[in-house]
């Protein structure tokens, strides 16, 4: 565990750089917690919360965490993704209109579709046969 000392974005650069070098989502999903409490206005913070908890199969606290990372940050294209995953993978309804969204959001940026693009081929990576990421990623490639 991580000194409580150390500032949420320190930790949060801490934990996305373990992430990023291959550590599995369940090793760093306990940091990302962490950060969400000690930053809970910390957008980043709870998208990428969202997507571990979706990695590890629990579509329910994803939920929360994405609705959560959408309401700080409503233009972040992958919150929106995310809550997707997480309304796909626990029956809630709506889901179209975030992806109709993040469409519009990505048509003007990109970067963005870029970064996105990478992010769906990384969770297929970690979870292959994801059958809702295959679906958003369908989606989103018209």
């Amino acid at each position: 565990m991580t000194a409580p000392t150390k500032s949420a974005e320190s930790l949060f650069d801490q934990a996305i750089g373990r992430y990023q070098h291959g550590a599995a989502a369940a090793d760093v999903i306990d940091d990302f917690l962490t950060i969400t409490e000690q930053a809970p206005g910390l957008s980043a913070a709870w998208t990428c919360l969202a997507w571990l908890q979706l990695l590890e199969d629990q579509p329910e606290p994803a939920l929360r965490s994405a609705r959560m990372a959408v309401k700080l940050n409503p233009q972040d294209p992958q919150s929106r993704v995310n809550l997707c995953l997480a309304m796909l993978e626990s029956g809630a309804k709506g889901v179209r209109e975030h992806i109709d969204l993040v469409l519009r959001i990505t048509a003007v940026s990109p970067e963005l579709a870029s970064e996105l693009n990478e992010s769906i081929a990384d969770g297929l990576r970690r979870r292959p046969g994801w059958t809702s990421l295959e679906k958003v990623q369908a989606w989103l490639q018209g």
